[in-house]
């Protein structure tokens, strides 16, 4: 069985040094990890299922899917540093770190990125206002797929 904290240090290991695949072999078993829009974990075995539960809508989360499926407008975007799954908030019950119009920093947190049960908090990495969301609360999402887009 493969252990899970490994898998852990491993992507880790890869998103640090930016590498775009892993692979391990031993005579039990053999996984390969690759990034950047590629599956993350493909173990040569028999892995348990994991199934998510249903994401709650979060309070003050004004997404709507005619507004994530707009095309992009022009502006700085804020894009997903890793594989994982989106969330605008840190709870269900909490409001959205940020919404559309609302000003950011550098240093301002925009969301969360779950990947492998950890927690990631995305900061913006840019100054503006918010012009658009383009992702969707619960949504899965890529190594590099945009997530914001932020107008100086």
């Amino acid at each position: 069985m493969i252990d899970i904290r490994k898998l852990k240090e491993l992507v880790k290991l890869m998103v640090n040094n930016d590498l775009a695949e892993i692979d391990l072999r031993d005579p039990d078993e053999q996984v390969t990890l690759r990034r950047h829009g590629e599956n993350v974990v493909v173990p040569q075995m028999a892995a348990p299922v994991l199934h998510s539960a249903p994401v709650a809508p979060v309070a003050g989360a004004e997404t709507s899917v005619a507004q994530a499926t707009a095309p992009v407008v022009a502006g700085e975007k804020i894009a997903s540093p890793m594989v994982g799954t989106f969330y605008v908030a840190a709870d269900p019950d909490s409001p959205a770190f940020i919404k559309v119009g609302d000003t950011v920093s550098e240093d301002t947190t925009v969301c969360i990125i779950e990947a492998m049960k950890i927690f990631n908090e995305i900061k913006a990495q840019c100054s503006g206002t918010v012009t658009q969301l383009l992702v969707e609360n619960g949504e899965a999402v890529e190594f590099g797929q945009p997530l914001f887009i932020v107008t100086p």
